[in-house]
């Protein structure tokens, strides 16, 4: 038995090293999530993700990443999304995402009571000069806080 266990056990280091790489992305430059504190965003939590571009040349995809429990009141949700250079020139774009079909039908990936959106927001972005850019993730929704958001985040990703 320990002569099986002595030849098996390199072989599921192996495999388990193979699975651990293959699961990094490599087009992925940022993929990050915050956790929001009892599943309520407010007007002043706004999320923040700092994002290093080192080449200028390459266009990029950007992403909301968000998860909503199925008693999210809306169809849709409203995203402030600023975003200050690495200059310190700074933009806000007022952004619309919908969640759910006109019946009620969640368009998310379902997850027991969890719906998970990755929603791209631009696309062959190109940044123009290479640097640290900060993006702010801030909700704009009527509700204050707004219930039901589990998790906010932020995808940057290289466009192939």
């Amino acid at each position: 038995m320990k002569s099986a266990l002595k030849y098996l056990f390199p072989v599921f280091l192996m495999v388990a090293t193979l699975l651990w790489a293959g699961c990094s992305d490599p087009k992925s430059v940022i993929d990050q999530n915050t956790e929001l504190s009892n599943n309520n965003w407010s007007y002043t939590n706004k999320i923040k993700e700092v994002v290093k571009i080192d080449d200028v040349h390459l266009a990029y995809n950007l992403y909301l990443n968000l998860r909503v429990t199925a008693d999210y009141r809306y169809s849709n949700i409203f995203v402030l999304v600023h975003q200050t250079n690495p200059d310190h020139k700074s933009t806000s774009t007022r952004l619309e995402f919908k969640l759910a079909n006109p019946d009620g039908e969640w368009l998310g990936d379902g997850s027991g009571n969890l719906y998970s959106y990755q929603i791209e927001f631009a696309q062959n972005y190109k940044f123009p000069v290479k640097g640290a850019y900060t993006f702010e993730l801030e909700q704009n929704m009527r509700d204050n806080p707004l219930k039901e958001v589990s998790d906010v985040g932020l995808r940057v990703e290289k466009a192939q």
